[in-house]
C-alpha cells in the first residue's frame, strides 16, 4: 500500500515539475512590442495623361479572294484529245491560251454536210428566181396592155421563190452552226489567270456542261471586311459606295514562312445589305495585279490568305488614349490627385480603337489617371502604382520606412497579391 502511494506521489512530482517548467519558461519570454496598427489603402495602377496626334484608323480582318473566278466546262461532247501542259492545279494561264482540245472529226464533218446544203439550197433559190422571172415575163405578153389585170403571187412563183429562199437561209444557219460547234472543240482561257482545281484529263470522254476545272483570274484580288456602323462613320462611308479612285487605302499584312508580308489595296465599294447574322456590313478591298506589280517584294497575295486590314482614318490633332477599364460608361475617368485621393471625370470619348478609348476632354495632361480595377469612390485614399515602376507610392503622412502588411511592402519596391 506504501508503495502505491509513492508510486502516486513520484508521478504527480513529475507532471508538477514539467508545469512549473512550463511556467517559468514563459515568464522569462520578453514581452512583443507594440506596434499602432496601420491602415493600408487599396491599391490600384495609374499612368500619366498624355496627348498627342493620333489617328483613327479601322483595323479588321479578311481573306483574300478572286475577282472573277468559274467553274470551266465544255460547250459540246466528245473525247478528250489534247490538255495543255499549264492546265495543272496551280499553273499559269494567259487569255486566249487553248487549254483543252475535243477530238473534231465529227464536227468538221458536219461543216463539210453544212456547206452541201448550202449548195444545194442555193442552186434551187437560183432556179426560183429564174422560174419566177419567166413566169413574170410570160404573164406580161399574155396580158398584153391591159391596166386593170394584176398577176396573183402564185401566178409570178412568189411563194415558192420565198420557200427556196427561206431554205437557203436555214442551210447557211447549219453552217454557221456547223463551224461553231467545230470551234468549241477547242477550250480557250477567257483571262490572265491560275489553275485552281482540274477534274478531267486526256482521253476522257465528257458530255456538254461537263465540269474541266477551275480558274480565276489574277489581274484583280478581293477582300472582304466586316465593318461596323461606327466603322463607316468613321472612314465617312455611305452605304452601296463604289469608286476606283476615292476609297480609303487599306495596308494589308499577314506572316507567311515566318516573315511578315505588306500589300496595298483600296477600298471600291461597299455592300448595300446588313448581313441580318452579325449586323454589320462588308467593304470590299481590291488589290491591282496582286501576282505581279502588286506582290510585295516578289511575294504575291495569294488567293485564300487570311490578312489583317488597316484603313486609313481620319486623324487628331491632340488626344488622349485610354485602356478600356480606365473609362466607365464611356464617359467618366478616375485620376489620384497628390495627396492620393481619387476625383472623378467627365470626360469626352470620340473613338474606340483596339488600344483603348480615343479621349479629347475632360483630362489635364500629366494626371495620373486609374487603369485598373477601382472598387470604392471618389474621394477614398489608394495606393498608386506606375504599370512601369510596379512600387507603391507612401500614403499622404506616412515616412518612408519600409513596414510589410500581408504580403504587400508599403513603403519598398514590391507589392504581391494586389487585386
Amino acid at each position: 500500500m506504501n508503495r502505491k502511494l509513492s508510486v502516486i506521489l513520484a508521478n504527480f512530482g513529475v507532471v508538477a515539475a514539467f508545469v512549473l517548467l512550463i511556467v517559468g519558461m514563459g515568464m522569462l519570454r520578453p514581452k512583443p512590442e507594440k506596434q499602432d496598427p496601420v491602415s493600408l489603402a487599396p491599391v490600384v495602377f495609374v499612368e500619366d495623361v498624355q496627348y498627342k496626334p493620333v489617328a483613327l484608323d479601322v483595323f479588321a480582318q479578311g481573306e483574300v479572294r478572286p475577282k472573277q473566278q468559274i467553274d470551266l466546262a465544255t460547250q459540246v461532247g466528245g473525247k478528250i484529245v489534247r490538255v495543255a501542259d499549264n492546265f495543272a492545279e496551280g499553273g499559269v494561264i494567259r487569255a486566249g491560251d487553248v487549254l483543252v482540245e475535243i477530238e473534231d472529226a465529227d464536227y468538221r464533218l458536219a461543216v463539210t454536210r453544212a456547206n452541201a446544203q448550202v449548195a444545194t439550197a442555193k442552186q434551187a433559190l437560183e432556179i426560183e428566181k429564174a422560174e419566177s422571172a419567166l413566169a413574170k415575163a410570160d404573164f406580161e405578153e399574155l396580158a398584153g396592155n391591159g391596166e386593170n389585170v394584176v398577176a396573183s403571187d402564185l401566178t409570178l412563183r412568189r411563194p415558192q421563190l420565198a420557200r427556196a429562199e427561206a431554205e437557203y437561209q436555214s442551210a447557211l444557219a447549219n453552217l454557221e452552226e456547223a463551224k461553231l460547234s467545230l470551234s468549241r472543240t477547242k477550250v480557250i482561257a477567257p483571262f490572265d489567270g491560275r489553275v485552281r482545281t482540274i477534274s478531267a484529263n486526256l482521253g476522257q470522254f465528257i458530255n456538254p456542261g461537263t465540269p474541266l476545272g477551275q480558274i480565276f483570274s489574277t489581274d484583280v484580288a478581293e477582300i472582304r471586311l466586316p465593318l461596323t456602323d461606327e466603322d463607316l462613320s468613321r472612314l465617312n462611308l455611305p452605304l452601296a459606295f463604289a469608286s476606283d479612285e476615292d476609297g480609303p487605302i487599306v495596308g494589308l499584312s499577314t506572316v507567311v514562312a515566318g516573315r511578315a508580308r505588306v500589300w496595298e489595296g483600296r477600298i471600291v465599294r461597299v455592300d448595300a445589305a446588313i448581313d441580318p447574322s452579325t449586323r454589320q456590313i462588308s467593304a470590299i478591298v481590291e488589290v491591282k495585279d496582286p501576282y505581279g506589280t502588286g506582290a510585295d517584294s516578289g511575294f504575291p497575295l495569294a488567293i485564300g490568305l487570311f490578312v489583317d486590314a488597316e484603313i486609313a482614318g481620319p486623324s487628331i490633332e491632340r488626344a488622349a488614349i485610354l485602356p478600356r477599364i480606365a473609362v466607365r460608361d464611356r464617359a467618366r475617368a478616375f485620376t489620384v490627385d497628390d495627396n492620393n485621393k481619387v476625383i472623378e471625370h467627365q470626360i469626352t470619348v470620340v473613338a474606340a480603337t483596339t488600344q483603348g478609348y480615343v479621349v479629347t476632354d475632360g483630362l489635364a495632361p500629366g494626371q495620373r489617371v486609374i487603369v485598373s480595377r477601382l472598387v470604392g469612390r471618389a474621394g477614398m485614399e489608394v495606393r498608386p502604382l506606375y504599370m512601369d515602376n510596379p512600387a507603391a507610392t507612401p500614403l499622404a503622412g506616412e515616412s518612408n520606412g519600409a513596414k510589410t502588411v500581408g504580403s504587400v511592402t508599403t513603403a519598398g519596391k514590391t507589392a504581391t497579391g494586389v487585386n
